[in-house]
């Protein structure tokens, strides 16, 4: 039976792109009715996890191959693995990838002089893989499917082919396969033009394949005209699939993830996002709130309601009004088309598996035999149960909506990191200066892209501040996190905190800032301009190194957080190593002791309308809350939870 939930929030998205000090659109509406009991996304993980569990064949009785179903699939349990922190999900899209991928970086199964674009998509896991481990095998294989779009066969204006086998074709579906792995290969390899030819790619597509009365956009568009599916005038396909609307929709606002904040292809693919989200939702069948697989014939006989490009059309929504390029307006189509899905294709069968329903197996153009494109042709592809591309547009969809109900409570506020007085540098695999050790965009053990994820769940934007702090800056932060400020040891020239500093931050947290100081223990931090900062809310960190853990002799460093405490509701067991303790004055308190309850670990100061909260080690950076390093007894991904939430109901509210 499904279980659902009855609740009711309101939502603000932000719809400004820049930091601090920029008037941003605002705009609420009110949800209500929204399913968020049961995590679908992990049901369904469990169910795609049970039938391809160390490779990937589209049927049981053949061998494994690479295909983009399996990145679909893969793509949703990183969405899972980010919102839960269970190691599980990253061993699993660990061990999927690495029956593929070789030690030398070549890939079993994948031939890159087919130019199919649809063998890029499973390099976002790859990338993902590299980001998060460093390993140099991903990185030979990311070069190698960067290096077929380099010469990939392109229609006369630069659009990319659909495959070598498709000459001067471009499909909607194709976008999803190829843009958001050129865009964040792009984003970590430093190759800026890039973007420029990514953002060409949406504005080709939509401008040969959109339709003027509707905005909807045909499936395929033919260069030449040659193809028998293809419309002699415009070269288009006839009709309007409903899963390659969801490829293209997904296609934008996964690639905008990765787009410099300032580069003017976010405004075009933005737009075009926008434009394409009023078309769709038109076609949204009013009554079981799910899409058609030709989204405009709801009456046409034989036509019918399918799973994954409603899965696909909602997680678009859905990600789009999160991310601020989509108005709330959109709110009340994503909780209708997700109540429909649920209702209409989602099942639990006697064993308890969770099921997929009501997918097309495939739907393509040309070919042999030769697919013309009408409306019975697409109706007589097979629909199935379970069907990897549906299933894992379902786990992307889901993971999305269910964030909806945490979103509001950092919903409109921003989170600033401090990257000044941690001003750490390192060449990267390009041989170009890099900042690592705590960012956001951090992936590795010493990163704090787990931390950002958790903000982010909650509502809250992430923004980095990479100059001395003032007044103007902070001015549109609610919460600033300073870590670890850098010894001569780390960076030749560091930025010790300076008076002027000490003065901007405390009138910043006077005013009602939230300032989340993580210091570090004696020999891997500054204490002496650090400690200007701290004192003046009557916080000092002792230059010590307390609970030092030998090796992998984990409970040495276990720490239990009690019933009582006003911030650590949820985690019962939480893990630190050397830290330095604190000494505090008035108006400072202790909020966490030592076992012994001689030392203080962490502290809170109220100054002014603001609060400080203080720790002696940098704590939440990926290696102890990402889930791949600890015993999964300890909590620390709860603890950052709960931290958070704590954080963000101190901060003012408007």
């Amino acid at each position: 039976m499904k279980q659902r939930l009855t609740i009711a929030l309101s939502l603000t998205i932000i719809t400004a792109v820049g930091f601090a000090g920029t008037a941003a659109a605002q705009t609420s509406v009110k949800l209500s009715t929204v399913p968020v009991t049961k995590k679908w996304s992990q049901e369904m993980a469990t169910t795609a996890m049970k039938i391809w569990s160390d490779s990937f064949a589209l049927t049981p009785d053949r061998p494994a191959r690479w295909s983009y179903d399996q990145g679909v699939i893969l793509k949703g349990i990183e969405g899972i693995w980010n919102a839960a922190a269970n190691v599980r999900y990253f061993d699993y899209i660990q061990r999927s990838m690495d029956f593929f991928v070789q030690e030398d970086g070549t890939i079993k199964g994948y031939r890159p002089d087919e130019y199919n674009i649809d063998h890029i998509n499973n390099g976002k896991l790859i990338l993902l893989l590299y980001r998060v481990t460093g390993k140099e095998k991903y990185k030979k294989a990311a070069d190698l499917l960067r290096s077929q779009l380099r010469h990939h066969p392109r229609t006369s204006e630069g659009g990319f082919w659909h495959k070598n086998v498709y000459p001067f074709q471009m499909w909607l579906d194709g976008l999803y396969m190829g843009q958001p792995y050129y865009a964040e290969y792009a984003k970590i390899f430093h190759e800026d033009t890039a973007f420029h030819d990514i953002t060409r790619q949406f504005v080709l597509m939509e401008r040969h394949a959109r339709d003027s009365k509707t905005g909807l956009l045909y499936h395929g568009w033919d260069e030449t005209r040659q193809q028998k599916w293809a419309n002699k005038t415009t070269g288009l396909s006839p009709h309007f699939w409903g899963r390659a609307l969801g490829w293209y929709g997904m296609a934008m606002v996964d690639a905008l993830d990765h787009f410099p904040a300032r580069h003017p292809g976010r405004d075009s693919i933005i737009a075009i996002l926008n434009r394409y989200a009023k078309a769709v939702v038109k076609v949204q069948d009013p009554k079981s709130g799910a899409w058609y697989d030709i989204v405009d014939m709801p009456n046409e006989k034989g036509n019918y309601l399918e799973a994954s490009a409603s899965a696909m059309i909602v997680y678009t929504l859905a990600k789009g009004m999160r991310h601020g390029y989509l108005p709330a307006t959109y709110l009340p189509a994503v909780q209708k088309g997700y109540a429909g899905i649920l209702k209409t294709f989602i099942e639990t069968d006697a064993n308890g598996q969770t099921n997929l329903k009501g997918t097309v197996k495939v739907s393509g153009l040309g070919g042999n035999p030769y697919r013309d494109g009408s409306f019975a042709y697409y109706m007589s592809e097979p629909v199935i149960v379970n069907d990897p591309k549906g299933v894992g547009a379902f786990i992307k969809c889901a993971v999305e909506v269910e964030m909806l109900p945490t979103l509001p409570l950092g919903n409109g506020k921003t989170v600033l990191l401090d990257n000044w007085f941690n001003n750490e540098w390192k060449k990267d695999a390009t041989g170009e200066q890099v900042r690592h050790h705590y960012t956001w965009d951090d992936k590795t053990y010493g990163g704090f892209a787990m931390l950002g994820d958790i903000f982010r769940i909650q509502g809250m934007r992430t923004a980095s501040l990479e100059t001395a702090p003032t007044a103007q800056n902070l001015k549109g932060a609610s919460i600033y996190i300073i870590v670890d400020p850098d010894t001569k040891k780390e960076t030749p020239d560091p930025h010790f905190i300076q008076p002027q500093d000490v003065k901007a931050i405390s009138d910043w947290v006077k005013a009602g800032g939230v300032l989340f100081l993580m210091g570090n223990d004696s020999g891997n931090a500054e204490f002496e301009h650090w400690n200007h900062l701290g004192e003046a809310f009557g916080i000092h960190f002792n230059e010590n190194s307390l609970n030092r853990v030998q090796g992998n002799q984990y409970e040495q460093g276990a720490f239990y957080p009690t019933a009582q405490d006003a911030i650590f509701k949820t985690s019962k067991k939480i893990y630190i190593k050397e830290y330095s303790s604190l000494q505090l004055q008035s108006p400072a308190t202790a909020v966490f002791k030592d076992a012994a309850g001689k030392n203080i670990v962490m502290a809170v100061s109220k100054y002014g309308k603001g609060t400080v909260f203080a720790v002696g080690d940098p704590w939440f950076y990926n290696e102890y809350v990402d889930g791949r390093k600890l015993p999964a007894d300890f909590e620390n991904y709860k603890a950052a939870t709960d931290l958070v939430k704590w954080l963000i109901g101190k901060t003012n509210k408007k």
